[in-house]
């Protein structure tokens, strides 16, 4: 399935961050990104961190890229707010949502998979690497957000 093209406005997140890559998230030893999920649910951030908005949805938010797929990234997990230092601004512009839906971690990761694949398989449509978001609508459904020119 094809992926919808949409216009997302700005809007901020705040969470917890790491920086990581994904060479790095393929090995044990070095991954970060799921110890950065259990402390986020772990210490009930989603619960109470300040200046949170209407959105009740979990956000995890791509951000801070070295250079492309294959540099560093921020991943933050969190929730949308009004303000807050510390948090990310999701960048305006033209997003292509792709879904998952099924049991974690392995929907996300699938997800991901179908991404890698789309944009090899249309190397013609730009990733802009400035801000991508994965929005959790619930345990098991996510809409997955790349930022293109």
């Amino acid at each position: 399935m094809d992926p919808l093209r949409q216009h997302q406005d700005a809007f901020r997140i705040a969470g917890l961050t790491a920086r990581t890559t994904n060479s790095e998230e393929r090995d044990p030893a070095t991954a970060r990104i799921a110890g950065l999920w259990g402390r986020f649910f772990g210490e009930h951030l989603y619960a109470s961190t300040p200046h949170r908005n209407g959105d009740t949805r979990v956000y995890g938010v791509y951000s801070a890229y070295e250079s492309d797929a294959h540099g560093a990234f921020d991943l933050t997990a969190g929730v949308a707010v009004t303000q807050g230092d510390g948090s990310v601004a999701i960048e305006a512009g033209d997003y292509l949502v792709f879904t998952g839906q099924g049991e974690m971690p392995q929907m996300v990761i699938a997800t991901w998979q179908r991404i890698w694949q789309y944009f090899e398989a249309h190397p013609h449509i730009a990733r802009r690497y400035r801000t991508d978001f994965e929005a959790y609508d619930g345990p098991d459904k996510v809409s997955v957000h790349i930022g293109v020119s």
